[in-house]
């Protein structure tokens, strides 16, 4: 019995298929199960990597500007960065 509980098993991997997905050109591949919509990530490559670390870098930039609409410190250290950017830029 515990050979045919194990034949079973087997077969049961076997039979899985796994589904590689690229979104973006072989860029970022997700992996998943067949038949199900959960992905998870399974590589990126250097180009990819440095994309989603300069979106989340825009959306922390963005967070940071909306917040300052209410935040005299953020405001005052935004015109401050600023003021330095234009300075550096001459």
């Amino acid at each position: 019995m515990l050979a045919l509980n194990t034949h079973n098993m087997m077969v049961n991997k076997i039979t899985e298929a796994v589904i590689y997905e690229s979104p973006d050109g072989g860029e970022t591949i997700y992996v998943r199960e067949s038949g199900s919509t959960q992905r998870q990530l399974h590589s990126q490559s250097p180009k990819a990597q440095d994309l989603h670390a300069q979106l989340q870098e825009d959306q922390l930039w963005g967070q940071i500007r909306r917040a300052a609409k209410t935040n005299a410190a953020l405001q005052d250290a935004l015109e401050r960065v600023k003021v330095i950017y234009q300075l550096s830029k001459s």
